[in-house]
């Protein structure tokens, strides 16, 4: 019988994959404040998330960062830029497929990595909430995972520029 801490996991990662994907493609709402709740919403269960791992300082800075800074920055930029609803564009059979493809292999590399890990001895994680710990860990054990997400970050920045482009060519 799974345990409380076992279906507060389900329900936080229930509700993180509900969120983005109400965050991603809303059926009832084309306003992009709209998906820009979602996310904040997102953000507060992946939050819940780090605290079921103990890390209580990721969560806080999840909290504080994330759904305060950077989410009044995403406001600000949404209502700078007079975003009317979604106006829909053709899309294009090639970009579908690199769609795909770039999806297949981020899934093929997140399999990989989870089939390859070994669940530690006792179920305790590495790092326990503490920021030296942390840092120490992403430098050093997580650096090449850490360096790929700051990668993806920068061109999920440069296609929102792109995207938000009045008249592409």
């Amino acid at each position: 019988m799974p345990g409380l801490t076992d279906l507060l996991f389900y329900a936080f990662s229930g509700l993180a994959l509900l969120f983005g994907f109400l965050c991603v493609a809303n059926p009832w709402s084309r306003n992009p404040v709209t998906s820009a709740m979602f996310l904040v919403l997102t953000i507060v269960a992946l939050a819940g998330l780090f605290i079921l791992l103990h890390a209580f300082f990721l969560a806080a800075i999840q909290i504080l960062v994330y759904a305060g800074a950077v989410m009044v920055l995403f406001l600000f930029v949404i209502m700078l830029l007079n975003l009317p609803e979604e106006e829909r564009r053709r899309i294009r059979g090639v970009t579908v497929g690199l769609g795909a493809l770039s999806v297949s292999v981020i899934a093929g590399i997140l399999i990989r990595a989870v089939i390859a890990a070994t669940p530690q001895a006792g179920g305790r994680p590495l790092v326990e909430g503490g920021t030296r710990e942390l840092g120490q860990s992403l430098f050093t054990l997580y650096l090449l995972p850490f360096e790929v997400m700051s990668l993806l970050l920068l061109v999920g920045m440069v296609g929102v520029i792109l995207l938000s482009k009045k008249d592409l060519k």
